[in-house]
């Protein structure tokens, strides 16, 4: 049943990580860039909406300027994606060309997307383009992103746009075929639903030992946390096969389908749990943890059993219980200091309309 419900996708964002785009050199491999674009440009033809979320800038301008192996300093790394950003959209712009196709490139970073104008803006842009029938191509600005302002790696970025739109589906193409138990065993499987990501779901995805690539599997699932709290579908699935989206999009049991959370978060929901790096914490007791998750309540200041960092009125703060683990987040409606200083009473530290159970 959950397949089926694929059929009836309209609008999906694709990401295309460094392993589907390179070699063996670790260079742009142009023929399966081709493959994949005449996959994206047969579902734009049968009328579906296509966000391209692109890695590969890096690789793609690691060969034009001599690299052997991916540079680990910072300004060597924003080089190379400079001067690969336009080599790696030419390549998009003459393949998606050939069928017809009109492309967009947009650059985005963190900051962008976490400020609310900004956010919108780049909603409006990117609803726009679709409406004309442009494929939008989107990628971080790498060439001036740097970490306090990153995305973490393109598997978050791809969960980020997907939930600004809202997309009804997220495809993560890679270079295994899912999330695959005892990875590496005999007995190894590729898992085709998972319902729910648990710790069990989290040991199987270590980290990656590519040198192109920055997530490996771990980022994947972190992605899949996004995606599915905002009541989008995700598919992680290979990027290799030929008709790999056409499979998905028809409702064969192709690659790992992660089932969305059925509460779909609305637009300033999503903006509030995804789009920040939350300044400050607060740990609270297990009366305050249910009058949250079960009865709808707003934050007060007696189930705050100790703050920190340091966060000011209108930042967005993570909510722990006393073990630690992160449970929601909110905006802050008093300072660190003021939370603190414990001389606020009967006021609404969070307020229930600012803050998002995950």
């Amino acid at each position: 049943m959950h397949r089926d419900s694929l059929k009836s996708v309209s609008r999906l964002v694709v990401k295309l990580g460094t392993g589907v785009l390179t070699d063996s050199r670790k260079l742009i491999d142009p023929a399966q860039l081709e493959q994949i674009v005449a996959q994206v440009a047969a579902l734009r033809k049968a009328g579906k909406e296509v966000v391209v979320v692109t890695s590969g800038a890096v690789g793609a301008g690691m060969g034009a300027l001599g690299y052997k192996t991916r540079p680990t300093d910072l300004a060597e790394k924003q080089a190379c994606a400079a001067v690969g950003q336009t080599r790696l959209m030419a390549v998009y712009e003459k393949l998606f060309a050939a069928h017809d196709l009109v492309v967009a490139q947009v650059l985005l970073t963190h900051e962008d997307l976490e400020h609310h104008e900004r956010h919108l803006n780049a909603r409006n842009t990117l609803v726009t383009l679709l409406g004309r029938g442009v494929i939008p191509i989107i990628n971080e600005n790498d060439a001036v992103s740097f970490t306090e302002i990153k995305f973490g790696d393109n598997d978050k970025l791809s969960a980020l746009v997907a939930s600004l739109l809202p997309a009804d589906l997220l495809v993560i193409l890679t270079t295994v075929d899912g999330v695959i138990e005892n990875f590496g065993k005999k007995n190894a499987r590729t898992l085709s639903v998972i319902e729910k990501i648990d710790s069990s779901i989290e040991k199987m995805a270590g980290g990656t030992t590519s040198e192109t690539a920055v997530g490996g599997m771990k980022s994947k699932i972190d992605a899949a946390k996004i995606a599915v709290r905002s009541g989008i579908p995700l598919v992680i699935a290979s990027g290799s096969k030929k008709t790999v989206l056409a499979k998905i999009l028809g409702g064969a049991d192709e690659g790992t389908l992660f089932i969305a959370k059925p509460n779909k978060l609305q637009g300033r929901k999503r903006w509030i749990a995804f789009f920040h790096h939350p300044q400050g914490t607060l740990f609270v007791d297990d009366g305050a943890k249910k009058a949250l998750r079960e009865l709808g309540k707003s934050l007060l200041p007696p189930g705050v059993a100790r703050c920190e960092g340091e966060f000011v009125s209108g930042d967005v703060v993570r909510i722990c219980d006393l073990d630690g683990t992160e449970f929601a987040r909110g905006i802050a409606k008093f300072s660190a200091e003021e939370i603190r200083a414990k001389k606020l009473a009967r006021v609404e530290l969070v307020h229930r309309d600012d803050l998002v159970i995950l």
